[in-house]
């Protein structure tokens, strides 16, 4: 036999390679408060710093890699609002709306205890074992404003140079890996000891500006590039089943309690808008419109399904369980969760709804949560060998035309894991990408090459849900979720019947409003289990963004959202930021 027809045979005989595909889910909700002009939580240029610019740069890094990266179009608004805000500030030394932001410009610290305990509680929101413990000087100034939280004497004879200081050493916390890298200056910074020269944080405020600026951009070459496909969420991420049918709660939870209202008011022509705001401001952005949409929170039903095929949306996508009920529902399998689902391949394949054109794709939940949850404390070599193990177990069962679908957050967990997780990202990429057996792409890629496939997997219904739990339990049910589905609807209903009477008052900013109370966010943080701190941000700005909306209706503000709707006091795992799958 001569050498060439021995290649020949070999690659024959080679098996097919497993489509996996990495989507990270970029979201924060509104944060400004346009009734009192300012941001009221710093999240959205925070994790802009930290978590936006490494997973952009760990894509520029390895060009043979390829992800999915997915933008709530809420968010999208609000990085840009930061880089303008930046830069007009930073020229003129005045606010740039946020409170957080504004303490790297504070000359004159508050005396106020009040004011100054919110400094301190401000700086100390981070990871500690990976943020704070690991800089020496941010570490002893962390100490001290404990102690004064609890002190009121300490508390009121702290200086100006130390909370400047604690607020320079909090943003450099807060500064991704591969920008301290970037910097050589920064690298020097994160070691200093006693206290910054004074020059620090203006130095450190053009840095932010010009990361913050350049977020857009970057995400924007690297799809121009082929190397990343970008998708969208419907405008303010709202739960996209319930609005168009509070009782869908009921599929995968027959039981349930479910607030007092039967239906949300013109569910489906806010579920429109939304999807229709939110293309506008994708295009906005990104210069073209996204063929794919990862549902907020993964929610899905068939009438979500069936709306998303009127915009011509190529792939969606949920999470394990929710086809796992549908398949049961169907009679399909036995199998109502995970089961044997790499020996049976039902979950590793795309599938498609009688009657519908829009491709689904299922999260594979142990890969997915090993990622979230389970790697944080491991080596990254050994963290991606077994990641990798997985796959090519996966790949050695599934029939040709296999996708492996990866579906997490993309901006809480690497907190949680060492140098915000440069060395296992940047080794999953290149291992990845250099596995014959695996071909890393995105779901357009894997949609293009569908056509008629026998591989495909079709729904004759589906069991709506999300990814968490296969239910909507954590934005529904709960008593003090209902209070909230409860206070969004009575006060919908009062602007509507407002706008009744003055169809004046029917304006963009208005439907807007409303849009941002239509957003998981606040429900999400709701119930005993999440943390009182949390709880108590979210569950305050909430209250204060339905009162803006009666304002914008011109109308008075009830008494009832005086009334604190939960109050937390669990401790769940990532702070309550993250869920696993089951």
């Amino acid at each position: 036999m001569s050498a060439e027809s021995g290649s020949s045979t070999a690659l024959a005989t080679q098996p097919p390679q497993l489509d996996v595909v990495l989507c990270w889910h970029m979201h924060q909700p509104q944060y400004y408060d346009s009734g009192a002009g300012e941001y009221v939580l710093p999240w959205t240029y925070l994790h802009a710093l930290k978590d936006y610019t490494d997973m952009a740069a760990h894509l520029e890094a390895c060009p043979q890699a390829r992800a999915v990266v997915n933008f709530a179009p809420i968010l999208l608004e609000q990085i840009a609002d930061y880089g303008e805000r930046l830069e007009a500030g930073i020229g003129d030394r005045s606010s740039f709306g946020d409170p957080v932001l504004d303490l790297l410009q504070m000359d004159i610290v508050p005396v106020d205890p009040v004011q100054r305990r919110e400094i301190l509680r401000v700086c100390l929101r981070a990871h500690a074992p990976r943020m704070i413990e690991p800089f020496p000087l941010f570490e002893r100034l962390a100490a001290l404003a404990r102690q004064a939280l609890e002190d009121p004497v300490l508390l009121a004879h702290l200086d100006n140079r130390y909370f400047q200081d604690l607020a320079t050493c909090y943003h450099l916390a807060w500064l991704g890996e591969t920008v301290r890298r970037a910097y050589p200056e920064v690298q020097g910074w994160l070691k200093v000891t006693t206290a910054f020269n004074r020059d620090v944080r203006g130095r450190l405020l053009k840095l932010i500006r010009d990361e913050v600026k350049a977020i857009l951009p970057r995400y924007r070459e690297l799809a121009q590039q082929g190397r990343v496909e970008l998708s969208f969420t419907p405008y303010a991420h709202p739960i996209m089943p319930l609005l168009l049918d509070l009782d869908s709660a009921r599929d995968a939870m027959p039981d349930i309690a479910l607030p007092q209202a039967p239906v949300y008011p013109d569910g489906e022509a806010r579920v429109r808008w939304h999807i229709e705001r939110g293309l506008e401001v994708f295009e906005q952005y990104f210069g073209f419109r996204p063929r794919g949409c990862w549902p907020s929170e993964g929610g899905i039903s068939e009438a979500t399904v069936r709306l998303l095929d009127d915009y011509d949306i190529c792939w969606t996508a949920s999470g394990q369980t929710v086809l796992g009920n549908s398949l049961a529902a169907a009679g399909q399998t036995a199998e109502s969760n995970t089961g044997s689902a790499e020996q049976e391949g039902w979950l590793h394949r795309p599938y498609r709804l009688a009657d519908a054109k829009t491709e689904l794709f299922f999260r594979d939940d142990g890969l997915s949560d090993a990622i979230g949850f389970r790697y944080a404390d491991w080596h990254a070599d050994d963290a991606v060998g077994d990641f990798v193990h997985h796959l090519e177990n996966i790949a050695s069962v599934s029939p040709e035309g296999g996708v492996v679908a990866v579906i997490l957050d993309g901006e809480n967990a690497w907190e949680y894991y060492p140098d915000n997780g440069f060395h296992f990202l940047r080794a999953l990429y290149e291992r990845l990408a250099e596995n014959p057996r695996l071909n890393l792409c995105t779901f357009s890629d894997v949609c293009q090459r569908s056509g008629p496939r026998a591989d495909r997997g079709e729904l004759p219904g589906m069991v709506a849900g999300s990814w968490v739990y296969g239910t909507f339990s954590t934005w529904i049910g709960d008593p003090d979720k209902n209070l909230g589905w409860d206070r969004l609807i009575e006060a919908w209903t009062a602007v509507d019947q407002a706008i009744a009477r003055r169809p004046a008052l029917d304006t963009p900013q208005l439907r807007k409003q409303l849009a941002v109370c239509e957003g998981s966010d606040w429900c999400w943080w709701f119930g005993e289990y999440n943390p009182a701190g949390s709880v108590s941000d979210f569950e305050q700005l909430y209250r204060r963004h339905l009162a803006r909306l009666y304002q914008l209706a011109d109308l008075e503000v009830p008494e009832s959202l005086g009334e604190v709707l939960s109050v937390g006091g669990g401790d769940p795992a990532a702070g309550g930021t993250m869920r696993k799958g089951q």
